[in-house]
């Protein structure tokens, strides 16, 4: 899909609050080092100010929810200082059973805060290191009482990030993004270790599957030489081509959040109509992108991480899960794009703020961790939209939320090309 247009959508609502909280292990699974019941005053637990915390490393789920990763931070014995310390380790999350359990992966060696984790849909936990001028990359599960760890390899370069977790969850890949170029490299499930896959001109971030196979990835690209940010397509079954994705004004900058393969619903981020909007859109479709209202409520940020699946060519009708972040901590919004209203819902104490699974019937899980929890996930419904033309009268003065989002501005025509057509060689793209 290029998208070449810009149109407006409606409406508002209210919101609620949220914690964040670390784990312990339990259900007979391998034990971790235990945190104190209680961190002495002016402390997070591990001897470090809270004014001073280091902000947790992300938590992230598998496609198909079966299985978390996080690096959970454990208290450790205060040594001859008298100070207490904490260590980082890896944690899996088991979230497809009848009851979500939580198993630790300790080494050795405590993990570094910077290291990134990625779960595998067989249980082991992919880990991301940084060692001196290389990034190493290993499997880690559990074997009895330990850990096991796989080696796979390094990539030698400047920066590595992993994408977010395939749809097939049998494989990982991850971006190393230079000054001219970013490379996409295979970091498990190859034949040989890592490997680079593809070689896009520009620098490149992000990262969004658009389809069940795992062929199709959709980058934020910025040209060598600055200009507008603008997310592409890149075949890595056909090394690495790539294809215009979006392009809804030719100096925005244009990036993709979120995309579902099922509906083809799309959740874009774009500064078209003057500054960030959080819009949506289809793939495939030539129906411009709309920026509703009701996705930008005062003095909060607005951050999708889930949408329904299952939904087959249904894309207004996909419930969207957002991270609602204000003076008030974090909370839940839920928004589809038929119902044109923003949900505030309250979060759980000790949420992983931020994700969150959705089932095909509309029930969201929100992984927690607190005290008296050490894995948990809280169920929410999708709440129900009003019928679709019914509204209470508004009242005279009010806004009828249908004002349009931004001044009209005059926009360059162009003919969009659905991604489905758009021809995957002979295409001329810069760079």
């Amino acid at each position: 899909m290029t998208v070449c247009a810009i149109e407006n959508k409606t409406v508002g609502a209210a919101g609620a609050a949220e914690a964040h909280g670390d784990a312990a292990l339990e259900n007979g699974e391998p034990e971790a080092p235990a945190a104190p019941d209680d961190p002495p005053d002016g402390t997070n637990g591990a001897g470090t100010p809270l004014g001073a915390a280091l902000a947790a490393p992300a938590f992230t789920i598998a496609a198909d929810g079966s299985y978390a990763a996080r690096l959970a931070l454990a208290a450790v014995p205060a040594e001859a200082s008298g100070e207490a310390g904490g260590a980082w380790f890896v944690e899996r999350w088991t979230l497809d059973g009848p009851e979500p359990y939580a198993v630790p992966l300790p080494l050795d060696q405590p993990e570094e805060p910077d290291s990134e984790v990625l779960p595998l849909a067989d249980g082991r936990v992919l880990i991301r290191r940084r060692v001196a001028d290389r990034h190493a990359v290993s499997l880690l599960y559990p074997t009895g009482p330990g850990t096991g760890e796989l080696p796979l390899g390094a990539v030698e370069c400047a920066d590595l990030t992993l994408l977010p977790p395939t749809p097939d969850g049998m494989s990982a890949y991850a971006l190393s993004a230079g000054a001219h170029s970013t490379s996409v490299w295979l970091v498990a499930g190859g034949a040989f270790g890592p490997e680079p896959v593809a070689e896009v001109p520009g620098r490149c971030s992000g990262g969004v599957w658009l389809d069940r196979a795992g062929r199709m990835l959709a980058l934020d690209r910025e040209m060598p030489g600055g200009g507008p940010v603008k997310a592409v397509a890149v075949d890595l079954e056909r090394g690495g081509e790539v294809t215009p994705l979006l392009q809804i004004a030719p100096d925005s900058n244009d990036r993709l959040l979120l995309a579902d393969p099922d509906s083809g619903l799309l959740l874009i981020r774009s500064d078209a109509p003057g500054h960030d909007r959080l819009g949506w859109g289809v793939l495939g479709s030539c129906l411009p992108v709309r920026f509703p209202e009701c996705l930008r409520p005062a003095d909060v940020a607005v951050t999708p991480f889930a949408v329904q699946p299952g939904q087959m060519l249904m894309p207004e009708s996909c419930a969207v899960a957002l991270r609602i972040d204000g003076a008030a901590g974090s909370w839940v919004g839920v928004w589809r794009p038929a119902g044109r209203r923003l949900h505030h819902l309250a979060a759980p104490e000790g949420w992983q703020a931020g994700r969150g699974v959705w089932t095909r019937d509309g029930v969201l899980g929100l992984p927690y961790a607190d005290r008296n929890v050490a894995c948990g996930v809280a169920l929410l419904e999708a709440p129900v939209d009003d019928e679709h033309g019914t509204r209470p009268p508004a009242e005279p003065g009010a806004e009828s939320g249908m004002q349009p989002s931004a001044a009209a501005a005059p926009l360059p025509v162009c003919k969009p090309i659905p991604l489905g057509q758009a021809p995957l060689t002979g295409r001329v793209v810069p760079g």
